[in-house]
């Protein structure tokens, strides 16, 4: 498993806009064969930060949702009015919170 985790900082006055489409984006996506979780949430409302956090069964599948048509037309679309620092990080042993 992959997860894809980090922070999405947006003009003030974009966030709303970028809220909204982000939203729709989540939706599909999470629709897409490999997906096990895509979630944003908004972290710091004073500083238009949003916390990412994806979860991918493989790398096939991550490449396929980086490179679905919708996903680029939201990067194209955001292009230079969004700044992240998004990690990719490699998941083994999965188990329950309280699981040693």
């Amino acid at each position: 498993m992959l997860i894809v985790v980090g922070y999405m900082h947006v003009d003030p006055a974009d966030l709303a806009e970028f809220s909204m489409e982000l939203k729709s984006l989540a939706a599909v996506t999470r629709q897409r064969e490999g997906n096990i979780s895509y979630d944003a949430a908004l972290d710091d409302p004073g500083d238009s930060r949003l916390l990412i956090a994806e979860r991918w069964e493989d790398q096939a599948a991550l490449t396929a949702h980086l490179e679905a048509e919708d996903t680029l037309a939201f990067v194209n679309r955001w292009q230079g009015r969004m700044r992240g620092d998004i990690r990719k990080y490699d998941a083994s042993n999965e188990r329950e919170l309280d699981d040693e």
